[in-house]
């Protein structure tokens, strides 16, 4: 390598020690590193990639990642899914969640302003048959740590900010 091109080079590698230094992670200046990084990995190149590093208000910390080729999503029978996305399709429910997400995990803290008991736990049962809740014998209910990411995920989806 000649004197110039090895100049340029220590120049390039002292600009990157020093973005480094300073805290700066080159790899965060690219919009679309998750983007780039999947093209990289995806075997067909056809893929969707959700994740997430989730710390919830009332405390835990969630970290996710999944990785789905998209050809065996659009090959699948859908009915497979209705009742997990038709258990998100109510407010009410939606409410739940994120009640339980904020850290209220009793039947009497989910409870308020909910109406009646009998609809409050029409729509828990709901939950927790799809999997979106868990239930404890003493009337405790959690999301469970592998549904925080994705419940998350498909509300960005759908247009929650």
């Amino acid at each position: 390598m000649d004197d110039e091109r090895w100049r340029l080079l220590e120049k390039r590698l002292d600009a990157l020690e020093a973005r480094v230094a300073d805290g700066e992670d080159p790899r965060l200046r690219d919009d679309f590193w998750a983007l780039t990084e999947l093209r990289r990995r995806a075997e067909d190149r056809s893929a969707v990639l959700f994740t997430g590093s989730v710390t919830l208000p009332a405390g835990g910390h969630y970290e996710w990642q999944e990785t789905v080729p998209t050809a065996p999503m659009l090959d699948a029978d859908l009915t497979d899914v209705v009742g997990a996305l038709s258990a998100l399709a109510h407010p009410v429910r939606l409410q739940l969640l994120r009640g339980v997400l904020a850290g209220r995990h009793t039947v009497a803290e989910l409870s308020e302003g909910l109406g009646t008991s009998g609809q409050l736990y029409h729509h828990l049962r709901q939950l927790v048959a799809e999997g979106w809740l868990t239930a404890s014998g003493r009337g405790l209910y959690a999301v469970p740590p592998e549904r925080v990411v994705p419940l998350l995920t498909l509300l960005a989806a759908a247009g929650l900010r």
